[in-house]
């Protein structure tokens, strides 16, 4: 009978970086084959072998983690806390003036944009994006918000930014492709607004 080989310790190991780019690793896995929604914090522990405690000492979270894993520029964390901060009079606008703010930004914002691209084509990428957007932004703030359905509201939100991602900066619609920041709050704010809080 051969010997039992001893488990491996679960934990930090020795170097560092190698976990979180171990955690990377799997995480990126994990979300194109499952989604968003269908991938947890200890699928992705097991998947790289350490401790799931590690995950969110590294990333915070599955936000974070799934901000990391597709080279996103911010966290939604972050995002949803700057938007919701100030309540809920003016949501729309601050929410549109925040993204606009790092889709403005040539390499930043073309990696989330390089998502929603694929997402257009890909299932497995929609399903990301889909999962990523309902859960952890619109759908954090619009239950931020006193306002029956929340879900309802965040899909409704949802549509607006995404549209307005595809026209602007994917297909480059004229002249919505090169109008200038702040005529694109003062146009859609108000229909997110509406969306957040209004009446439905």
């Amino acid at each position: 009978m051969s010997p039992t080989r001893p488990a491996r310790p679960r934990g930090p190991r020795a170097d560092v970086p190698d976990t979180r780019a171990a955690l990377l690793e799997a995480a990126t896995r994990l979300f194109a084959e499952r989604g968003y929604v269908g991938t947890t914090l200890r699928d992705v522990a097991a998947e790289a072998d350490v401790d799931v405690a590690l995950v969110s000492y590294h990333f915070g979270g599955k936000d974070g983690l799934f901000a990391a894993a597709m080279e996103l520029p911010v966290n939604p964390a972050d995002v949803v806390a700057a938007v919701v901060a100030e309540g809920p009079d003016g949501i729309g606008e601050r929410l549109l003036r925040t993204l606009l703010g790092v889709w403005e930004q040539p390499e930043a914002g073309g990696r989330f944009i390089a998502l929603v691209r694929s997402a257009a084509g890909n299932e497995q990428a929609a399903g990301m994006l889909r999962g990523f957007v309902e859960r952890e932004l619109l759908g954090r703030i619009a239950a931020s918000i006193d306002a029956p359905r929340p879900d309802l509201r965040a899909a409704l939100a949802g549509s607006q930014i995404v549209g307005l991602i595809m026209a602007r900066y994917v297909v480059r619609v004229e002249p919505l492709a090169s109008v200038d920041a702040d005529t694109l709050v003062a146009a859609i704010a108000p229909t997110l607004q509406r969306y957040l809080t209004g009446e439905l």
